[in-house]
């Protein structure tokens, strides 16, 4: 299975996009807004996404009147779709690329402009600033430079539900992150309007929005209001929740990334765990036990601070800790009783013993206290001196003595393994926290949200921070 660096990496964006929302598909979440006849002719979608990493079709976008009569934009194991069904396709791109990467933000910009008379030019995609033209399925518009939905156009039709984060029905949820989304009804601005090339890294990144005419059905959503995530900022009528709270909002954006789990290296022994909650909750399998997680971001300088809850379960056979690239890679692809293969350190709440694995060896002692479900564990991970100090619910275990990693074969990651046959439930706050936080605490940056005090000189596990300390 592949380790996934940070990516998206720029200390000054310009301009900061304060906030995503989570979608979760376990949890259907959703929002929709009844729809009102607008343009068929024109349209523009643009939204920065970080998806859940997984092959299953995820619309983010649909204006739905049934499954005969729907228009979607959507990401699968197969790429980025965008169609347009009416008892057959009269719109469908379906790219080559495949956006599947669960570590990095991507932009997605869609334009529809029918009364191009160029037929490639009706239905534009653009990912990153850099225009689609790969397609596995394409499928033009017909020319129409006037008219309404009469020949079979669901986008802007009166007759649908505008949905996002999934299908009408309740099918094909969206699992991931989404930002500075724009529905734009009647007009066509260029990709640029949206966002812009780093004039030093060659990075596409966003920009500022202004003047920008949305039309009957368009809106933009910024994700600022946490009490109401379905607010128009532009003034339009808001969009109605389902299954979103506060909770759903995040400080994980496309100008400063944080830290996930990683679903694409982990492994139940036969049997996955499951991920959800924008890959910050990891349920390990009822059986086989197996590699639970481990973090999207690894690091070899700097000092690092996260904190992690397990919320349900009675395993006794846990290890939560730091482990190398190797240790990381590798034990993905054994069974649940091979946790020692690189080098790693560990702190086990059974008994609150530590495991020191050097070269495969593991050596367990005593170390601090035992902890079970609702303590917070923190981990306060210092890789300029190779060293791991654990805490819980705040206090540094063992009075605070670090415990050396051995020399790490590249970068190190945070590693849960469960050895065990039951179901056990972690959350995982680099920052962004899945959970609601009592007290809220931020690095000496300003960023992130943690329920203790972070140690100071340590620093959320985000691009911000890894462009200045990393």
């Amino acid at each position: 299975m592949p380790l996934i660096l940070g990516t998206n990496s720029i200390k000054d964006t310009g301009y900061d996009v304060a906030n995503s929302c989570i979608f979760d598909r376990a949890s259907t979440d959703s929002m929709s807004k009844s729809m009102s006849d607008g343009s068929s002719i024109k349209g523009t979608f643009s939204a920065w996404i970080k998806v859940d990493g997984t092959s299953n079709e995820m619309n983010i976008l649909s204006h739905f009147q049934d499954t005969n009569n729907v228009f979607t934009i959507s990401t699968t194991g197969s790429g980025v779709n965008v169609v347009d069904y009416n008892s057959g396709y009269s719109l469908q791109l379906s790219t080559n690329a495949l956006m599947r990467d669960p570590s990095a933000w991507f932009h997605l910009y869609i334009a529809i402009d029918r009364s191009q008379g160029t037929a490639n030019n009706r239905n534009r995609m653009f990912i990153n600033g850099v225009e689609e033209t790969s397609f596995s399925h394409r499928t033009n518009y017909s020319q129409q430079t006037s008219g309404g939905h009469e020949d079979a156009i669901s986008m802007n039709d009166g007759q649908c539900t505008m949905y996002l984060g999934g299908l009408g029905d309740g099918n094909q949820m969206f699992g991931g992150y989404l930002a500075e989304l724009h529905w734009i009804d009647g007009t066509v601005p260029a990709v640029t309007e949206f966002g812009e090339f780093d004039e030093d890294s060659g990075i596409w990144k966003p920009k500022l929005v202004s003047g920008i005419s949305y039309g009957t059905n368009g809106f933009y959503l910024d994700f600022q209001d946490a009490s109401n995530l379905g607010n128009d900022a532009n003034g339009g009528t808001d969009l109605t929740e389902s299954n979103i709270a506060s909770t759903n909002q995040s400080t994980d954006t496309c100008t400063n990334n944080f830290a996930t789990l990683n679903p694409l290296n982990s492994t139940g022994n036969g049997t996955e765990p499951t991920y959800s909650e924008g890959n910050l909750q990891s349920v390990s399998p009822s059986s086989g036990g197996g590699f639970v997680g481990s973090s999207t971001i690894g690091v070899s300088t700097g000092k690092w601070f996260f904190e992690l809850q397990r919320s349900a379960g009675s395993s006794t056979n846990i290890y939560i800790g730091i482990g190398d690239e190797k240790q990381t890679s590798e034990i993905a692809r054994q069974s649940a009783s091979a946790v020692f293969i690189g080098n790693a350190v560990y702190y086990k709440p059974d008994d609150g013993n530590k495991v020191v694995v050097t070269n495969g060896s593991g050596v367990e002692s005593s170390y601090g206290d035992t902890y079970g479900n609702g303590d917070i564990i923190g981990i306060a991970l210092n890789m300029d001196d190779n060293e791991v100090t654990f805490y819980k619910n705040g206090t540094a275990q063992n009075s605070g003595t670090a415990i050396s990693i051995p020399t790490p074969d590249g970068a190190c990651f945070l590693n849960i393994v469960n050895g065990a046959d039951t179901s056990d439930t972690f959350k995982i706050n680099f920052g962004s926290p899945p959970y609601a936080i009592s007290s809220g605490n931020t690095d000496g940056n300003g960023y992130g949200n943690f329920e203790y005090a972070v140690p100071s000189g340590y620093y959320a596990l985000n691009t911000k921070n890894l462009a200045e300390y990393g």
